[in-house]
């Protein structure tokens, strides 16, 4: 059964640059489908700030044939080992929303135990270069929205230049993610997310797009001194 995996792993940063330039993912792994590396940010950081582009801090979204297939890669593989000393977890597809190429979306899709389960969402998009101001002043507040929200246990964005750019979170329940996305939240100006998707839809920012929903089936290893990010997993 296809899985898919999230990878946070802090490298050295001349290494990270390197890294940037020469993607250490071969499209030839054994049981890979695909993958995106990227380069971890800092949700609702000013743009031009040190927090904006954390380049040591990489973050890679993959997609696997099976589970196998990651575990050999993670044990074997120069880079996967590497990826081995950071934190990851692993993800069983539920819903899709948009299109982005590269990745098979599976047929079978799984289920939430309940509306309280804890949930994963991942947006991954490849952006028009003209979009990109009206794409700021619109992503930002909705950015700063998930990153403070009650209901997440870990947040952030990456990219990927020229114009890839994601966002990777961790809900406590499915619940308070998709109140979030609906504006339903009780916190400071719950709408943005909404109202952001309201502009989405009137001028698309992006050539691709998709979020993606996923039921955490595992996690592994350490993230900035922490652990245990999903709940009752």
């Amino acid at each position: 059964m296809s899985i898919f995996s999230y990878h946070l792993v802090e490298l050295p940063f001349f290494d990270a640059v390197k890294r940037i330039f020469s993607n250490p993912i071969s499209k030839n792994t054994k049981g890979l489908i695909h993958s995106e590396y990227m380069t971890a940010m800092t949700l609702g950081s000013p743009i031009f700030s040190p927090s904006r582009f954390l380049i040591g801090q990489v973050a890679v979204f993959m997609q696997w044939e099976n589970e196998a297939a990651l575990k050999n890669y993670l044990e074997q593989n120069s880079f996967g080992r590497i990826l081995a000393k950071g934190w990851h977890v692993r993800l069983s597809f539920v819903r899709e929303w948009g299109k982005f190429s590269g990745f098979k979306i599976p047929n079978h899709k799984d289920e939430l135990d309940s509306p309280n389960s804890p949930v994963v969402a991942v947006t991954i998009a490849r952006m028009k270069p003209f979009a990109v101001p009206r794409f700021i002043h619109w992503g930002r507040p909705v950015e700063k929205l998930v990153r403070d929200h009650p209901g997440t246990t870990l947040s952030l964005a990456s990219v990927k230049f020229p114009n890839t750019v994601s966002t990777f979170s961790i809900w406590k329940t499915e619940k308070e993610m998709t109140d979030m996305v609906r504006g339903h939240s009780e916190v400071e100006k719950p709408k943005r997310h909404s109202d952001a998707m309201k502009e989405r839809k009137r001028k698309d920012f992006h050539f691709e797009f998709t979020t993606l929903r996923f039921k955490p089936l595992s996690e592994f290893g350490k993230w900035k001194g922490q652990s245990n990010f999903i709940p009752n997993i």
